[in-house]
């Protein structure tokens, strides 16, 4: 018997205007969520690789928050939930073929052994980002760490996906400018 497709783990994709817009993505693994920022944004194009820098882990509570960091603390600036979700870690079986680890502990295994491997394959179960992803680790910038954020081909590939496209929050319906126009204290830093 088939278990039904869904994912076991968290992920949250927030859009955040501190110094400069760009995209968190996070993944929970172990406990914590490892993170990149990409700067253009995810995307469901296949034909298209984001740069996507590692940031500091976060706690999992974090995933959740959506608000506006004061000026002066770290990561001052709004931040959206641009999209959230879960997901299962992918292995590749066969050049191009790869197996959904729906077992949550197996799947921890496994995303902790790619993300140590530099090469995390996924199948993320959001509300804007669907389908099979990977993170590859690449040579860097400048003796900087730099990653890939990459769409596999599949049913929810989409030639031309732009994040920018769907501007708004997926808990909130709300842009980024009306998050940061909001005058109450927030909690969290990014």
């Amino acid at each position: 018997m088939a278990k039904a497709k869904k994912g076991n783990m968290a992920f949250v994709v927030q859009k955040h205007k501190a110094t400069s817009l760009h995209y968190d993505f996070r993944l929970e693994i172990g406990g914590v969520m490892p993170s990149w920022s990409v700067p253009k944004g995810p995307t469901l194009d296949s034909g298209v690789r984001r740069l996507a820098l590692p940031t500091p882990d976060h706690d999992i509570e974090y995933s959740h928050f959506e608000g506006t960091i004061p000026k002066g603390d770290y990561g001052g600036g709004a931040v959206m939930i641009w999209d959230e979700g879960t997901y299962n870690p992918e292995e590749e079986i066969a050049k191009g073929v790869r197996r959904e680890v729906f077992d949550k502990m197996e799947g921890e295994r496994v995303a902790k052994e790619s993300l140590k491997a530099g090469n995390l394959k996924f199948h993320l179960y959001g509300k804007k980002l669907k389908g099979s992803f990977a993170l590859v680790r690449t040579a860097g910038f400048g003796g900087k760490e730099s990653w890939l954020l990459i769409k596999h081909r599949d049913q929810y590939s989409e030639p031309g996906y732009d994040a920018k496209d769907y501007d708004y929050s997926a808990v909130s319906r709300r842009s980024l400018a009306q998050i940061a126009s909001e005058e109450r204290p927030s909690k969290g830093s990014a």
